[in-house]
């Protein structure tokens, strides 16, 4: 090659060799620049989904705060100035209850729906508040209730199963004048509290004493390894005017004197007196085979102890239930007059244990009714089971879990649990001429065409509590045979006629319609 084309190959080269750094630099510009795309698109798509993220947390965490903010909320009025106040306290198998079916607390100035108050509330200062209820809100005592709890008032009722009693010493004389003409009584003094109780002679009770009264004393007590016991009854009232009682079957509580009865001494209470620490059903030796080993609940295990020794425990339990409706049905005048001075019948339930004891044949005898009976397991941890299965039965039966799911709304109104067609009774009757024509005869009055509003409101919350009444059982309206409810006709009389205002009668009548359509309905 010549030097002239050697200098020429060598400028193209160069040239060449220029171009191909600079192209190269371009791309290097290129690819840095998709890089950087790459990674900027990739940083806002990361970022994307953090603030996606971050906004969805902030709908959780409202969406919670707003779920805490619907519970409903309970406001649990205990007992002033106690210290075993708190959910931890004696009330704690409320607290817990409420807290399970989904409750917050609060106090009385908070938007409450349920009001459960250890003592009676309405010789309180909240009076004024209870007597301005809003219809969905719900409170634990009926007004008026004392007149079936009260000590004093339940022991003079004239019934053939309350052991005859004198208040002293406004009854001295009539005292004197029984205890004359039955000389073969022994006599118990009672302070109206409950303290001091005490079997006395005739010739040392104090008649003069106030505050005290003076009760006939059933002295051959039915034994149970030689214990007195009494039996306690869970009763609910859901409804006055018209009256709708039961009690929970599932369970009772049966308390034991801590002493053998015989030989029997008036100055050793605890031989007949049942007091705070008394001896519990599983430590009998012939119920606690039932109980402890077996499984079986405290009424279960009764029921077979009974039947093992030749006794029948039906029949105790029907004369129980039968003494509970009629001094329920004795006491409804005066509790319905009570509840006239608030706006509503139907915001208000009560719970009461009526305690009773046996006599050596079986007959029963209603000793006390307890306004808001003890529920504390404090003492004897074993009767928990016992005091939630009554809660959660009695907030079933009273419609309470229906506020976790519809505040402020009344469930008697929801058509997705109860509709008038659920309600309807008589279609014999009802398309019949004599109701066709005529609303008066009382079967008549159930009719879709007769029946009045307030009439359909009761029968409603019936048919709800019915849905919901666990192992509770109706006191009254009665059980009825299902052959008796088919046998029934409108110019029937009806057991207890003659003790029944109109609302009782119509919504007995009711429950024996129901009856007559499905056996499920006659207890």
């Amino acid at each position: 090659m010549f030097p002239g084309q050697r200098k020429v190959f060598q400028h193209t080269n160069l040239r060449r060799n220029r171009t191909t750094k600079i192209i190269n630099f371009y791309i290097l510009i290129v690819i840095i620049l998709v890089i950087g795309l790459f990674l900027t698109a990739l940083n806002f798509h990361e970022l994307h989904n953090i603030r996606q993220e971050h906004h969805f947390n902030i709908k959780q965490r409202m969406s919670s705060l707003t779920f805490e903010a619907a519970k409903p909320i309970v406001w649990i009025r205990e007992k002033p100035n106690t210290k075993s106040n708190g959910p931890e306290g004696y009330l704690k198998h409320i607290y817990h209850m409420f807290e399970k079916l989904g409750f917050q607390f609060g106090g009385q100035w908070s938007e409450w729906v349920v009001l459960w108050s250890h003592d009676y509330p309405f010789s309180s200062s909240q009076q004024d508040v209870l007597q301005n209820l809003s219809p969905f809100q719900k409170v634990n005592h009926f007004p008026g209730s004392g007149h079936i709890t009260s000590k004093v008032n339940l022991a003079q009722t004239d019934l053939d199963f309350i052991p005859k009693a004198f208040e002293m010493p406004i009854r001295k004389r009539q005292f004197l004048e029984f205890a004359s003409r039955y000389t073969n009584f022994s006599w118990i003094q009672k302070h109206s509290q409950h303290r001091g109780i005490e079997v006395k002679p005739f010739e040392k009770l104090e008649l003069y004493k106030a505050n005290i009264f003076i009760q006939e004393y059933i002295s051959n007590p039915f034994l149970i390894d030689g214990r007195k016991f009494d039996i306690g009854i869970y009763t609910v009232l859901t409804s006055i005017d018209p009256l709708r009682v039961y009690f929970i079957d599932g369970e009772a509580l049966f308390r034991f004197c801590p002493e053998v009865y015989y030989p029997f001494n008036s100055s050793n209470l605890d031989k007949y007196v049942i007091r705070n620490l008394y001896k519990p059903l599983w430590e009998m030796p012939s119920l606690s085979d039932l109980y402890v080993n077996h499984g079986y609940t405290f009424k279960n295990s009764f029921d077979q102890h009974l039947v093992n020794v030749g006794k029948d425990p039906n029949l105790i339990w029907e004369k129980i239930k039968s003494a509970i409706r009629d001094v329920i049905l004795m006491k409804e005048p005066e509790i319905i007059k009570a509840v006239e001075k608030y706006n509503s019948k139907r915001n208000f339930f009560e719970l009461v244990r009526f305690d009773f004891i046996l006599d050596e044949n079986l007959r029963i005898y209603m000793m006390e009714a307890n306004m808001s009976p003890n529920l504390s397991s404090d003492h004897f941890p074993g009767n928990a089971r016992l005091y939630e299965h009554v809660l959660f039965n009695l907030l079933g039966l009273v419609g309470i879990e229906y506020y976790t799911s519809e505040q402020n709304h009344l469930a008697h109104e929801n058509t997705m649990y109860v509709t008038s067609q659920d309600t309807q009774v008589f279609p014999e009757y009802c398309q019949a001429e004599m109701c066709n024509a005529n609303c008066q005869p009382l079967v008549c009055k159930l009719c879709k065409h007769c029946i009045t509003g307030e009439l359909q409101i009761d029968i409603k919350s019936a048919y709800l509590e019915h849905l919901h009444r666990g192992t509770a059982r109706r006191i009254f309206p009665p059980s009825i045979l299902p052959v008796d409810a088919l046998s029934w006709k409108p110019d029937f009389p009806l057991p207890l006629g003659d003790k029944l205002n109109l609302k009782n009668r119509l919504m007995y009548i009711w429950f024996l319609g129901k009856c007559r359509l499905d056996p499920g309905w006659c207890h």
